[in-house]
């Protein structure tokens, strides 16, 4: 199969507050939307929405919030044009074709030699995107299982019936929304820590922060972890520069009493490749630092216990890959967010979905943070293709997943008419 047509629309979404989060903010999501036309007429479009601070927080800090959302919007129109010159069978295929292309694209457009290579990752999204449901449109596919590739399958053929919604705490989020986060059943928190100074001021900082949730915290019950205690899942956004940092910071946890609820610690370091995390007492876990499949298995020598996939930060066809290199290796995998809107939330359901379940916890753990961070949510789930899915809002802290849900993949091969019609400009 041939990509013959492309174009490209955006579309920002504010957030309720600033996102805070490696030591800065940014304040509005946005969505790019692609159509691609093969060379038998069939249509289709993708999602994808960017993150320039996650992704890269030197290309962030370098330019303009909008500078840099122009930068990574500018990858995917590169993306676009190289896909147009490959014969592919399966979108596999397409990301291999163009991927270092692109990269070496973005190491030009930023004039950054050491990019990221998450930065042109997630610009990729909605090609790809576009590509697995073009894709399932020629051969006949309307049903993520089906879409899934032969070699992948086993390692997707869990049906989980709940997955933990994790909310994301960020530096500032109010204590009022936490306080009600919990009480409305959130049985496992995504804190982000790594706050804004030098190393001490940082650690110093998250100290109190991990103190100040956990009085919130402690006293809540859940029957949907194995030790009916809320648990924590802490993200550093690789700001620590030193394991003694860290080791510091899980001491202090320790002798405050709650090492034992502390389930993941996500992409701590700054120079993740030069830093062996045996011997700290914690389950970690790569997510930005791992960029190919090679990482993972990198992560996994160096003591990483736990791998977060993002079909909807890295690319589907790129996850398909790790999820095998993880299993290989025996380290649990779960899916986390980018502050995603419904569609995009969709498409990483479907992959925490057939995933096993997370260890301490009865089911699947994926992060979601949408009705934390858009004040507009509740519009967007009214937009959604399948708008009164009860698969789409929380229920006791998790996403609730029946027949109904894997019957129709989350809805992803509905049509996604909010964005779609944006190109509907010219007729």
């Amino acid at each position: 199969m041939r990509i013959v047509g492309t174009d490209l629309e955006i579309q920002r979404e504010p957030f309720a507050r600033p996102f805070g989060f490696k030591g800065s903010a940014f304040h509005e999501k946005w969505n790019l939307v692609v159509q691609v036309v093969d060379e038998e007429g069939h249509v289709a479009y993708g999602l994808g929405g960017l993150a320039v601070l996650w992704s890269d927080a030197v290309v962030f800090a370098a330019h303009t919030e909008m500078g840099g959302n122009v930068l990574q919007a500018a990858v995917l129109e590169y993306a676009l044009q190289c896909a147009k010159d490959v014969d592919f069978e399966s979108p596999l295929e397409l990301f291999d074709a163009i991927v270092d292309d692109v990269f070496a694209y973005g190491k030009q457009i930023t004039g950054n030699a050491n990019l990221r290579r998450t930065f042109i990752l997630i610009a990729m999204v909605a090609l790809d995107n576009a590509a697995w449901l073009l894709y399932a449109k020629r051969n006949g596919i309307s049903s993520f299982d089906e879409m899934i590739p032969t070699q992948y399958k086993s390692l997707l053929s869990h049906r989980q019936s709940r997955v933990a919604i994790v909310p994301a705490v960020g530096y500032t989020l109010p204590m009022d929304e936490l306080q009600g986060l919990l009480d409305h059943g959130a049985y496992v928190l995504k804190i982000k820590i790594g706050h804004p100074g030098d190393e001490g001021d940082m650690v110093a900082k998250d100290k109190l922060w991990l103190s100040q949730i956990h009085t919130l915290a402690k006293d809540h019950e859940t029957s949907m972890t194995d030790s009916g205690r809320v648990l924590y899942y802490l993200d550093a956004n690789g700001r620590y520069g030193l394991k003694e940092s860290m080791a510091q910071l899980l001491d202090h946890v320790d002798q405050e009493g709650f090492l034992d609820r502390v389930v993941l610690i996500e992409e701590p370091f700054q120079r993740p490749d030069e830093v062996d995390v045996h011997g700290l007492p914690a389950r970690f876990a790569g997510d930005e630092s791992i960029e190919t499949v090679a990482d993972v298995e990198t992560r996994v020598e160096q003591g990483y216990g736990a791998m977060a996939i993002k079909p909807a930060g890295k690319t589907l066809s790129l996850a398909f890959g790790m999820i095998e290199a993880a299993c290989a290796a025996g380290v649990p995998c779960f899916v986390a967010d980018n502050a995603c809107v419904p569609v995009l939330v969709e498409w990483n359901k479907n992959v925490q979905a057939r995933l096993p379940g997370f260890p301490g916890v009865k089911g699947g753990l994926m992060e979601s943070n949408g009705p934390e961070n858009y004040a507009t949510w509740g519009r967007m789930l009214s937009e959604y293709a399948l708008p009164d899915a009860g698969w789409l809002r929380s229920q006791g802290g998790a996403f609730v997943l029946g027949d109904g849900y894997y019957g129709h993949s989350g809805g992803i091969f509905e049509e996604a008419r909010f964005y779609t019609r944006l190109f509907e400009r010219n007729k």
